[in-house]
């Protein structure tokens, strides 16, 4: 049973990480979601939170870690693309250029493969 009044502690002692487990969060932040961290290191999703709330350095290392495995990625994604491959290309003008769309153009006589063009959106005028 608690001692003395609601607020006044009493509860679990407050779980903080230790350098080699904050590292470790910038290393599985690439791999995993702040759900699953937590759940590596055998604590509560809400508790995983809470550290990242009051330990800074937690929430900065995830978003460190997330932040290089996009850039990592990013990299191969737009060597890919320069180098040729049409669907790096696709993908990266999709999700990265302003207003792109994509038009397939198609023939399909005797098994003739298709062609992608990318075609720049323009922005519809402001009224007014």
């Amino acid at each position: 049973m608690k001692n003395g009044k609601q607020g006044e502690g009493g509860g679990a002692d407050l779980i903080v990480l230790g350098d080699e487990s904050i590292i470790q969060v910038e290393s599985l932040a690439a791999y995993l979601s702040t759900d699953q961290i937590a759940d590596y290191f055998g604590i509560g999703r809400t508790t995983f939170y809470a550290i990242m709330k009051r330990q800074p350095e937690v929430s900065e290392r995830y978003r460190a870690g997330r932040a290089k495995a996009i850039a990592k990625l990013g990299s191969g994604l737009l060597q890919d693309a320069i180098n040729g491959c049409k669907e790096s290309r696709k993908f990266y003008l999709k999700t990265q250029g302003d207003n792109w769309n994509e038009k397939l153009e198609h023939t399909h006589e005797g098994g003739q493969q298709y062609e992608v063009t990318f075609v720049r959106a323009k922005k519809p005028k402001k009224n007014g």
